[in-house]
């Protein structure tokens, strides 16, 4: 006798009530019905007590905020990971402070690396760094990596440096901070974790984006920050997420993973090799494909000195010819070419290269690629209109503005006057750059809402745009940005996919970026659904995150 097949398990459907929903469908929605992986219905408080029935699970959401959840379109996994449980150096303030903490953490921990992850020396009185024989000292011998801020250099320690073999590699000088090619290295080094380590420090990173209502991550990886198995990993969750099924019962799942791999392909036929080899399914060749550095630590690729080093113009990684012949490959295969690029000179170079590889393949095959910078921090109106006419998206991170924008900050010392340029995102708005956002985590946190107020309180006045706008950049416009299989995504109207996140709001409201305008706006007649205001000194509370119909995070404050 054989065993009958398993009846397949019944389809949840989930009735959300009493609250607000952001949806096109009705800008009035208070309810929201879910049947599986799909929202099947949105309207009023009236008509969901009509169909509501002892089949369902009714969620009541006493008032709370049910909107599409958020897409980080630049983080990376391990590297987060590794932040949120290594050693946190935002807080300190000098290279005494620095050492304290590394000893502190050497005491504390097992042995191996210390890794640790967010010091600024521009936020120091006296901006001196340790060397790399104090280092060495404060940890007792064992290896150090600390990552700046921005993750475009670090400090090592003297057996890092050794064991990295980093002596003679560009980069490298008499202190500890190591840039360009040997931070390549030393990072590399400090980086070979087995699968197992890997996973954990994945997965802190994808519990921590779920309950802060993300339902979906741009994975940026790339050889120089890790290797092809913490790619691997990191598109496994995929496989994992898709074996649950949408369920709200048992184990939460995670949020998706939109993985990139940013490695230089120099022909048609080298890209597909290099896609063949990966072992796993990737976007693109795009992300931090670096052309140039960063602003923080001296390696973004600028038309003019910087204004606090005379004489340095930062690092270009990638000749126009090289990135004009992966932008032609790419466009070949139909696939998203893309590379991290942030100084005006930077993006000059990246421009040039799309204009060569227009040449080669033909315009409306470059612009059918999709192609995408990251960052993109320094542009002016010519390349602006440069990138609208190749249809390419921008994936900028507004909390940089945030931290290091404005009076005597960061972009001040570095740039001078030069600084009113930066993160122009209403620019590439009015432009019609397609654009979406993301926190390049761990160089920010992972706050969605933080980064929607960024945008919305930019420093350049000019450059603001509506709390609305931002929204549906941190929303449906990353997964426009990477291509996504279903157009649906990223909205709450019937058809789509249940994907969302439920928030605890002080109040809701319409706000714009034009001090012009009155700022905000209850009026009925406007149709336009509300947003949390973001001016109450505090961001909005993920009470629960669901993606496809599968709960990743639920703080307990919702009940049947």
């Amino acid at each position: 006798m054989t065993d009958s097949p398993a009846a397949p398990a019944p389809r949840s459907v989930t009735l959300y009530r009493n609250g607000s929903v952001y949806t096109a469908a009705d800008p009035f929605a208070t309810a929201m019905l879910v049947d599986g992986d799909t929202v099947a219905w949105v309207g009023s408080e009236q008509a969901a007590t009509s169909i509501a029935d002892s089949s369902m699970n009714v969620i009541d959401l006493q008032g709370a905020l049910l909107a599409p959840g958020f897409v980080d379109s630049h983080v990376h996994l391990t590297e987060t990971g590794i932040a949120l449980d290594g050693l946190q150096l935002a807080g300190v303030r000098s290279a005494a402070e620095l050492l304290d903490a590394v000893a502190a953490a050497s005491a504390s921990s097992a042995g191996g690396t210390v890794l640790g992850h967010g010091w600024d020396e521009a936020t120091w009185a006296d901006p001196a760094l340790p060397s790399r024989e104090e280092l060495e000292r404060a940890a007792g011998g064992r290896e150090v990596f600390l990552s700046r801020v921005d993750a475009h250099s670090a400090l090592v320690s003297s057996s890092l440096a050794a064991s990295a073999r980093l002596d003679g590699l560009d980069g490298y000088a008499a202190g500890s901070q190591v840039k360009r090619g040997a931070h390549t290295a030393a990072r590399l080094a400090a980086r070979r974790l087995p699968a197992g380590d890997l996973r954990r420090y994945q997965h802190r990173a994808l519990t921590e984006a779920a309950a802060n209502g993300y339902v979906a991550l741009a994975e940026m990886a790339a050889p120089h920050i890790g290797s092809v198995e913490d790619l691997q990993v990191a598109a496994a969750w995929n496989n994992a997420g898709a074996a649950a099924g949408p369920s709200t019962a048992g184990a939460p799942g995670v949020p998706e993973i939109l993985p990139y791999w940013g490695e230089l392909g120099t022909s048609a036929d080298h890209a597909r090799a290099i896609l063949d080899g990966l072992g796993a399914s990737v976007l693109g060749l795009a992300g931090d494909l670096n052309i140039d550095g960063s602003i923080g630590s001296r390696t973004a690729s600028l038309r003019a000195d910087y204004a606090d080093a005379p004489g340095e113009r930062g690092s270009q990684y990638l000749s126009m010819a090289e990135a004009a012949a992966h932008l032609a490959a790419c466009s070949l295969l139909g696939i998203q070419a893309g590379f991290h690029v942030i100084g005006d000179a930077g993006l000059d170079a990246a421009l040039d290269a799309l204009d060569l590889a227009a040449a080669e393949v033909g315009e409306q095959r470059v612009r059918a690629a999709g192609h995408r910078f990251e960052h993109v921090e320094l542009a002016d109106p010519a390349a602006i209109s440069r990138l609208a006419r190749y249809s390419v998206t921008v994936s900028a991170q507004p909390v940089f503005d945030a931290l290091w924008g404005g009076g005597a900050s960061l972009y001040q010392q570095r740039l001078g006057s030069r600084q009113s340029g930066m993160n122009a995102f209403a620019s590439l708005y009015a432009a019609g750059v397609p654009i979406c956002f993301g926190s390049d985590s761990p160089v920010t946190p992972l706050r969605p809402w933080s980064s929607v107020r960024a945008c919305l309180e930019h420093t350049n006045p000019a450059e603001r745009i509506s709390a609305r706008a931002a929204f549906l950049g941190h929303t449906r416009a990353g997964w426009r940005a990477a291509r996504y299989r279903n157009p649906m995504a990223g909205q709450l109207v019937p058809g789509a996919p249940a994907s969302f996140a439920v928030w605890e709001v002080e109040e809701l409201m319409v706000q714009v970026a034009d001090g012009r305008v009155q700022s905000w706006s209850t009026d009925p007649r406007a149709r336009t659904p509300l947003l949390p205001a973001l001016d109450t000194g505090s961001d909005p509370v993920c009470l629960q995150t669901v993606r496809d119909g599968q709960e990743l995070y639920a703080s307990g404050a919702l009940g049947a």
